[in-house]
Protein backbone atom coordinates (compact mmCIF):
# COMPACT_ATOMS: atom_id res chain seq x y z
CA UNK A 1 0.00 0.00 0.00
CA UNK A 2 2.86 2.50 -0.95
CA UNK A 3 2.00 6.18 -1.41
CA UNK A 4 2.81 8.77 -3.45
CA UNK A 5 5.63 10.60 -2.03
CA UNK A 6 3.74 13.85 -1.70
CA UNK A 7 1.55 12.32 0.32
CA UNK A 8 3.51 13.67 3.92
CA UNK A 9 2.12 13.60 7.19
CA UNK A 10 3.28 15.61 10.18
CA UNK A 11 3.47 13.81 13.72
CA UNK A 12 3.28 15.78 16.56
CA UNK A 13 3.99 13.76 20.10
CA UNK A 14 5.93 14.21 23.07
CA UNK A 15 6.59 11.34 23.73
CA UNK A 16 9.89 10.35 21.51
CA UNK A 17 9.49 6.10 21.81
CA UNK A 18 5.87 6.74 20.45
CA UNK A 19 6.38 9.41 17.93
CA UNK A 20 9.34 6.89 16.74
CA UNK A 21 6.89 4.27 16.49
CA UNK A 22 4.51 5.75 14.50
CA UNK A 23 7.36 7.28 12.01
CA UNK A 24 8.27 4.17 11.64
CA UNK A 25 4.59 2.79 10.95
CA UNK A 26 4.06 5.10 8.70
CA UNK A 27 7.19 5.17 6.66
CA UNK A 28 6.84 1.54 6.43
CA UNK A 29 3.44 2.18 4.45
CA UNK A 30 5.32 4.46 2.10
CA UNK A 31 4.21 7.31 3.68
CA UNK A 32 6.43 10.78 3.85
CA UNK A 33 7.51 11.60 7.49
CA UNK A 34 8.54 14.54 9.11
CA UNK A 35 8.04 14.68 13.36
CA UNK A 36 8.01 17.32 16.12
CA UNK A 37 7.91 16.93 19.95
CA UNK A 38 5.25 19.72 20.73
CA UNK A 39 2.41 21.94 19.29
CA UNK A 40 4.14 24.86 18.73
CA UNK A 41 6.67 23.37 16.68
CA UNK A 42 4.10 21.35 15.31
CA UNK A 43 2.22 25.06 14.05
CA UNK A 44 5.22 26.27 12.83
CA UNK A 45 6.47 22.99 10.89
CA UNK A 46 3.10 22.90 8.86
CA UNK A 47 3.57 26.48 7.75
CA UNK A 48 6.44 26.32 6.29
CA UNK A 49 6.49 23.36 4.71
CA UNK A 50 2.50 22.28 4.86
CA UNK A 51 2.16 18.54 5.25
CA UNK A 52 -0.72 16.25 3.45
CA UNK A 53 -2.15 14.77 7.02
CA UNK A 54 -1.53 16.12 10.59
CA UNK A 55 -1.01 13.49 12.96
CA UNK A 56 -1.14 14.99 16.57
CA UNK A 57 -1.24 14.01 20.28
CA UNK A 58 -4.06 15.16 22.36
CA UNK A 59 -1.54 15.01 25.66
CA UNK A 60 0.91 17.73 25.36
CA UNK A 61 2.55 19.74 27.64
CA UNK A 62 2.73 23.65 26.68
CA UNK A 63 0.14 23.38 23.92
CA UNK A 64 -2.31 20.41 23.92
CA UNK A 65 -3.43 19.18 20.83
CA UNK A 66 -6.97 21.11 21.45
CA UNK A 67 -5.04 24.53 21.28
CA UNK A 68 -3.21 23.15 18.56
CA UNK A 69 -6.50 22.52 16.38
CA UNK A 70 -7.92 25.83 17.31
CA UNK A 71 -5.02 27.80 16.01
CA UNK A 72 -4.87 25.58 13.03
CA UNK A 73 -8.58 26.07 12.28
CA UNK A 74 -8.65 29.82 12.86
CA UNK A 75 -5.65 30.21 10.12
CA UNK A 76 -6.47 32.67 7.29
CA UNK A 77 -4.77 30.06 5.10
CA UNK A 78 -7.52 27.94 3.82
CA UNK A 79 -5.04 24.94 3.28
CA UNK A 80 -3.91 24.93 6.57
CA UNK A 81 -7.22 25.76 8.49
CA UNK A 82 -8.45 22.86 6.36
CA UNK A 83 -5.92 20.22 7.15
CA UNK A 84 -7.21 16.79 7.89
CA UNK A 85 -6.20 15.93 11.24
CA UNK A 86 -6.26 12.61 13.22
CA UNK A 87 -6.28 13.13 17.01
CA UNK A 88 -4.29 10.29 19.08
CA UNK A 89 -5.48 9.87 22.57
CA UNK A 90 -4.67 7.65 25.35
CA UNK A 91 -7.88 7.78 26.57
CA UNK A 92 -10.82 5.40 26.03
CA UNK A 93 -14.47 6.07 25.90
CA UNK A 94 -16.45 7.86 24.31
CA UNK A 95 -16.60 11.39 26.17
CA UNK A 96 -12.43 11.31 24.82
CA UNK A 97 -14.07 11.07 21.35
CA UNK A 98 -16.40 13.41 21.91
CA UNK A 99 -13.39 15.79 23.13
CA UNK A 100 -11.47 14.92 19.95
CA UNK A 101 -13.85 15.82 17.28
CA UNK A 102 -15.39 19.24 19.44
CA UNK A 103 -11.55 19.94 19.23
CA UNK A 104 -11.53 20.35 15.04
CA UNK A 105 -10.11 16.62 14.79
CA UNK A 106 -11.56 14.75 11.36
CA UNK A 107 -10.83 11.79 12.90
CA UNK A 108 -9.13 9.79 16.37
CA UNK A 109 -7.09 6.92 17.23
CA UNK A 110 -6.68 5.23 20.99
CA UNK A 111 -3.74 4.44 22.57
CA UNK A 112 -1.94 1.78 21.89
CA UNK A 113 -1.84 2.18 18.30
CA UNK A 114 -3.64 -0.49 16.45
CA UNK A 115 -1.64 -0.15 13.15
CA UNK A 116 -4.01 -1.57 10.48
CA UNK A 117 -6.56 0.71 12.34
CA UNK A 118 -4.48 3.82 11.88
CA UNK A 119 -3.21 2.99 8.48
CA UNK A 120 -7.14 3.08 7.20
CA UNK A 121 -8.15 6.07 9.07
CA UNK A 122 -4.97 7.96 7.06
CA UNK A 123 -6.07 6.63 3.79
CA UNK A 124 -9.78 7.34 4.44
CA UNK A 125 -8.97 11.14 5.12
CA UNK A 126 -6.68 11.54 2.61
CA UNK A 127 -8.75 10.33 -0.07
CA UNK A 128 -11.31 12.53 1.44
CA UNK A 129 -8.68 16.06 1.08
CA UNK A 130 -8.17 14.98 -2.45
CA UNK A 131 -12.65 14.07 -3.03
CA UNK A 132 -12.37 18.18 -1.61
CA UNK A 133 -9.60 18.72 -3.45
CA UNK A 134 -11.10 18.04 -6.72
CA UNK A 135 -14.55 19.21 -5.55
CA UNK A 136 -12.59 23.01 -5.11
CA UNK A 137 -11.22 22.28 -8.48
CA UNK A 138 -14.79 21.70 -10.31
CA UNK A 139 -16.45 24.32 -8.53
CA UNK A 140 -13.37 26.85 -9.74
CA UNK A 141 -14.25 25.60 -13.12
CA UNK A 142 -17.59 26.16 -12.67
CA UNK A 143 -17.25 29.60 -11.47
CA UNK A 144 -14.97 30.40 -14.93
CA UNK A 145 -17.53 29.06 -16.71
CA UNK A 146 -20.15 31.02 -14.63
CA UNK A 147 -18.37 34.59 -15.10
CA UNK A 148 -17.43 33.54 -19.17
CA UNK A 149 -21.48 33.15 -19.43
CA UNK A 150 -21.90 36.13 -17.78
CA UNK A 151 -19.66 37.77 -20.14
CA UNK A 152 -21.21 36.03 -23.21
CA UNK A 153 -24.97 37.36 -22.00
CA UNK A 154 -23.92 40.74 -21.37
CA UNK A 155 -22.09 40.80 -24.98
CA UNK A 156 -25.56 39.44 -25.96
CA UNK A 157 -27.53 41.85 -24.25
CA UNK A 158 -26.06 44.37 -25.57
CA UNK A 159 -26.05 43.39 -29.17
CA UNK A 160 -29.85 43.04 -28.68
CA UNK A 161 -29.91 46.32 -27.31
CA UNK A 162 -28.85 47.55 -30.13
CA UNK A 163 -31.43 45.68 -32.48
CA UNK A 164 -34.40 47.00 -30.45
CA UNK A 165 -35.12 50.36 -31.59
CA UNK A 166 -35.05 52.69 -28.71
CA UNK A 167 -37.42 55.65 -30.66
CA UNK A 168 -40.45 55.53 -31.92
CA UNK A 169 -40.68 55.83 -35.75
CA UNK A 170 -41.89 60.14 -37.04
CA UNK A 171 -45.13 59.36 -38.10
CA UNK A 172 -47.38 62.53 -38.11
CA UNK A 173 -50.69 62.09 -36.48
CA UNK A 174 -49.83 58.69 -35.03
CA UNK A 175 -48.28 57.63 -31.91
CA UNK A 176 -45.86 54.83 -31.18
CA UNK A 177 -44.89 53.13 -27.86
CA UNK A 178 -43.10 49.73 -27.11
CA UNK A 179 -42.27 47.59 -24.23
CA UNK A 180 -39.37 44.99 -24.17
CA UNK A 181 -38.95 42.56 -20.65
CA UNK A 182 -36.35 40.00 -21.03
CA UNK A 183 -36.65 36.71 -18.24
CA UNK A 184 -33.09 37.22 -18.21
CA UNK A 185 -30.44 39.57 -19.81
CA UNK A 186 -31.13 38.66 -23.16
CA UNK A 187 -34.30 37.13 -24.59
CA UNK A 188 -36.41 34.70 -28.03
CA UNK A 189 -38.36 38.31 -28.39
CA UNK A 190 -37.79 41.27 -30.86
CA UNK A 191 -39.80 44.16 -32.58
CA UNK A 192 -38.87 46.86 -35.08
CA UNK A 193 -40.28 49.25 -37.73
CA UNK A 194 -39.39 50.31 -41.17
CA UNK A 195 -40.21 52.70 -43.95
CA UNK A 196 -41.59 50.46 -47.03
CA UNK A 197 -40.87 51.50 -51.02
CA UNK A 198 -44.69 52.72 -51.13
CA UNK A 199 -44.44 54.72 -47.69
CA UNK A 200 -46.40 52.05 -45.58
CA UNK A 201 -44.81 51.50 -42.10
CA UNK A 202 -44.06 47.94 -41.58
CA UNK A 203 -44.21 46.86 -37.70
CA UNK A 204 -43.42 43.27 -36.54
CA UNK A 205 -42.76 41.54 -33.73
CA UNK A 206 -40.53 38.19 -33.46
CA UNK A 207 -41.19 35.55 -30.58
CA UNK A 208 -37.76 32.59 -31.18
CA UNK A 209 -37.80 29.58 -29.37
CA UNK A 210 -35.42 29.34 -26.27
CA UNK A 211 -33.55 32.18 -24.30
CA UNK A 212 -30.50 33.51 -23.17
CA UNK A 213 -27.70 33.90 -26.29
CA UNK A 214 -28.84 31.29 -28.81
CA UNK A 215 -32.27 33.32 -29.11
CA UNK A 216 -31.10 36.47 -29.18
CA UNK A 217 -28.57 34.99 -32.69
CA UNK A 218 -32.52 33.89 -33.22
CA UNK A 219 -33.61 37.26 -32.32
CA UNK A 220 -30.71 38.85 -34.55
CA UNK A 221 -31.25 36.68 -37.75
CA UNK A 222 -34.86 37.36 -37.91
CA UNK A 223 -34.52 41.14 -37.54
CA UNK A 224 -32.42 40.87 -40.99
CA UNK A 225 -34.41 38.74 -42.46
CA UNK A 226 -37.48 40.93 -41.56
CA UNK A 227 -35.49 44.36 -43.47
CA UNK A 228 -34.13 41.55 -46.10
CA UNK A 229 -37.77 40.57 -47.23
CA UNK A 230 -38.86 44.22 -47.02
CA UNK A 231 -36.14 45.42 -49.64
CA UNK A 232 -37.23 42.16 -52.18
CA UNK A 233 -40.99 42.39 -51.79
CA UNK A 234 -43.71 44.74 -51.10
CA UNK A 235 -46.59 42.95 -49.38
CA UNK A 236 -47.01 41.76 -45.82
CA UNK A 237 -47.68 38.27 -47.03
CA UNK A 238 -44.62 38.21 -49.36
CA UNK A 239 -42.32 39.23 -47.15
CA UNK A 240 -43.48 36.43 -44.22
CA UNK A 241 -43.20 34.04 -46.99
CA UNK A 242 -39.39 35.02 -47.66
CA UNK A 243 -38.79 35.15 -44.17
CA UNK A 244 -40.19 31.50 -43.52
CA UNK A 245 -37.92 30.37 -46.69
CA UNK A 246 -34.55 31.99 -45.66
CA UNK A 247 -35.38 30.56 -42.06
CA UNK A 248 -36.10 27.18 -42.99
CA UNK A 249 -33.37 27.43 -45.46
CA UNK A 250 -30.72 28.34 -42.54
CA UNK A 251 -32.32 25.78 -40.04
CA UNK A 252 -34.33 23.42 -42.06
CA UNK A 253 -37.12 21.97 -39.26
CA UNK A 254 -35.10 22.40 -36.26
CA UNK A 255 -36.16 26.17 -34.95
CA UNK A 256 -39.29 28.08 -35.53
CA UNK A 257 -40.41 31.28 -34.21
CA UNK A 258 -44.12 32.70 -34.25
CA UNK A 259 -44.12 36.60 -35.79
CA UNK A 260 -46.66 38.42 -36.88
CA UNK A 261 -46.83 41.58 -39.11
CA UNK A 262 -48.98 44.91 -39.97
CA UNK A 263 -48.32 47.39 -43.19
CA UNK A 264 -49.73 50.59 -42.27
CA UNK A 265 -50.28 53.32 -44.08
CA UNK A 266 -50.24 56.51 -42.43
CA UNK A 267 -52.17 58.68 -44.73
CA UNK A 268 -55.03 56.45 -44.90
CA UNK A 269 -55.46 54.61 -41.57
CA UNK A 270 -55.42 51.36 -43.80
CA UNK A 271 -53.47 48.31 -42.65
CA UNK A 272 -52.84 44.96 -43.80
CA UNK A 273 -51.62 42.31 -40.92
CA UNK A 274 -50.27 38.81 -41.61
CA UNK A 275 -49.45 36.05 -38.62
CA UNK A 276 -47.44 33.09 -38.25
CA UNK A 277 -48.46 31.21 -35.26
CA UNK A 278 -48.40 34.09 -33.30
CA UNK A 279 -50.92 35.36 -30.42
CA UNK A 280 -53.67 37.52 -32.14
CA UNK A 281 -53.14 41.11 -33.21
CA UNK A 282 -55.57 43.38 -30.38
CA UNK A 283 -57.33 46.46 -32.34
CA UNK A 284 -59.16 48.52 -29.88
CA UNK A 285 -61.33 51.11 -31.43
CA UNK A 286 -62.02 54.38 -29.82
CA UNK A 287 -66.19 53.64 -29.53
CA UNK A 288 -65.19 50.98 -27.25
CA UNK A 289 -65.27 48.07 -29.03
CA UNK A 290 -61.84 45.74 -29.74
CA UNK A 291 -61.70 43.26 -32.80
CA UNK A 292 -59.15 40.33 -32.66
CA UNK A 293 -57.43 39.40 -36.16
CA UNK A 294 -55.54 35.58 -35.31
CA UNK A 295 -52.65 34.03 -37.06
CA UNK A 296 -53.48 32.45 -40.48
CA UNK A 297 -50.55 30.44 -41.07
CA UNK A 298 -48.32 27.83 -38.49
CA UNK A 299 -45.31 29.66 -37.08
CA UNK A 300 -42.05 29.95 -38.76
CA UNK A 301 -39.71 27.32 -40.16
CA UNK A 302 -42.29 24.62 -39.63
CA UNK A 303 -43.38 24.26 -43.21
CA UNK A 304 -41.20 24.44 -45.65
CA UNK A 305 -44.53 26.37 -47.74
CA UNK A 306 -47.28 27.86 -45.89
CA UNK A 307 -50.01 30.23 -46.78
CA UNK A 308 -50.26 33.62 -45.67
CA UNK A 309 -53.06 35.05 -45.56
CA UNK A 310 -53.60 39.36 -45.36
CA UNK A 311 -56.31 40.56 -42.94
CA UNK A 312 -57.19 44.37 -43.53
CA UNK A 313 -58.46 47.05 -40.88
CA UNK A 314 -58.83 50.81 -41.06
CA UNK A 315 -57.59 52.19 -38.31
CA UNK A 316 -60.09 55.75 -37.42
CA UNK A 317 -58.88 58.63 -34.88
CA UNK A 318 -58.45 57.34 -31.59
CA UNK A 319 -58.24 53.86 -32.88
CA UNK A 320 -55.14 51.71 -31.54
CA UNK A 321 -53.38 48.15 -32.59
CA UNK A 322 -51.65 46.08 -29.84
CA UNK A 323 -49.00 43.36 -31.07
CA UNK A 324 -47.65 41.36 -28.33
CA UNK A 325 -45.90 38.09 -27.59
CA UNK A 326 -47.44 35.42 -25.87
CA UNK A 327 -45.11 36.19 -22.54
CA UNK A 328 -47.56 38.48 -21.57
CA UNK A 329 -50.13 35.45 -20.87
CA UNK A 330 -48.67 34.93 -17.86
CA UNK A 331 -47.87 31.61 -16.28
CA UNK A 332 -50.97 31.67 -14.03
CA UNK A 333 -50.91 30.54 -10.12
CA UNK A 334 -53.64 30.79 -6.99
CA UNK A 335 -56.46 29.85 -8.97
CA UNK A 336 -55.71 32.86 -11.62
CA UNK A 337 -55.62 31.41 -15.22
CA UNK A 338 -53.52 32.05 -17.57
CA UNK A 339 -54.37 35.54 -19.64
CA UNK A 340 -56.04 35.00 -22.74
CA UNK A 341 -56.35 37.75 -25.87
CA UNK A 342 -59.66 38.15 -24.83
CA UNK A 343 -58.91 38.53 -21.59
CA UNK A 344 -56.35 41.27 -22.50
CA UNK A 345 -58.36 42.61 -25.45
CA UNK A 346 -60.34 43.90 -22.23
CA UNK A 347 -57.65 45.47 -20.56
CA UNK A 348 -57.21 47.83 -23.43
CA UNK A 349 -60.43 49.63 -22.95
CA UNK A 350 -60.64 52.44 -21.19
CA UNK A 351 -58.52 53.96 -23.80
CA UNK A 352 -55.30 55.38 -22.50
CA UNK A 353 -54.62 59.02 -23.37
CA UNK A 354 -51.40 58.31 -25.61
CA UNK A 355 -49.75 54.43 -26.93
CA UNK A 356 -47.09 54.93 -23.92
CA UNK A 357 -49.73 54.67 -21.16
CA UNK A 358 -52.03 52.10 -22.55
CA UNK A 359 -48.63 49.43 -22.77
CA UNK A 360 -47.87 50.09 -19.69
CA UNK A 361 -51.42 49.84 -17.87
CA UNK A 362 -51.66 46.65 -19.69
CA UNK A 363 -48.54 45.18 -19.53
CA UNK A 364 -48.59 46.22 -15.45
CA UNK A 365 -51.73 44.25 -15.54
CA UNK A 366 -50.98 41.51 -16.56
CA UNK A 367 -47.83 41.60 -14.32
CA UNK A 368 -50.97 41.62 -11.25
CA UNK A 369 -52.21 38.38 -12.70
CA UNK A 370 -49.08 37.00 -11.78
CA UNK A 371 -49.08 37.96 -8.28
CA UNK A 372 -46.08 40.47 -9.06
CA UNK A 373 -43.87 37.51 -9.50
CA UNK A 374 -40.91 37.65 -12.32
CA UNK A 375 -42.68 36.57 -16.15
CA UNK A 376 -42.18 33.14 -17.00
CA UNK A 377 -40.65 33.91 -20.87
CA UNK A 378 -40.25 36.89 -22.50
CA UNK A 379 -42.76 39.99 -22.87
CA UNK A 380 -42.77 42.21 -25.62
CA UNK A 381 -45.22 44.73 -27.40
CA UNK A 382 -46.39 47.50 -29.34
CA UNK A 383 -48.85 49.95 -29.47
CA UNK A 384 -49.85 52.17 -32.53
CA UNK A 385 -52.20 54.93 -31.93
CA UNK A 386 -53.73 57.00 -34.20
CA UNK A 387 -54.06 60.68 -32.89
CA UNK A 388 -57.58 62.19 -32.58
Amino acid sequence: MGKKPTERILVADDDTTSRKLLVRILSGAGYSCTQVPDGIQALASLHADRPSLLLLDFDMPEMDGAEVLKQLRQDPDAAIAQLPTIMLTGHGGEESEVLCLEAGADDFVTKPINQAVLRARIETQLRLRSMRSQLQQQNDELEAWRRNLERDLAAARLTQQSLIPQKPPVMPGWDVAACYRPVIQVGGDIYGWLRMADGRTLFWIVDATGHGASAALLTTLAKLLFHHGAVEHNEPAEIMEAVNNDFRSIFGARSFMTAMCVALDPATGRASVVGAGHPPLLVARNTGGTESIRSSAPPLGLLERSEFVEAHIDLEPGDAFFLYTDGLYGAGHDGNPRLSSERLAEMLHPMAENAQALVSRVVDQAMMNDGGKPPPDDVAAIAVRREN
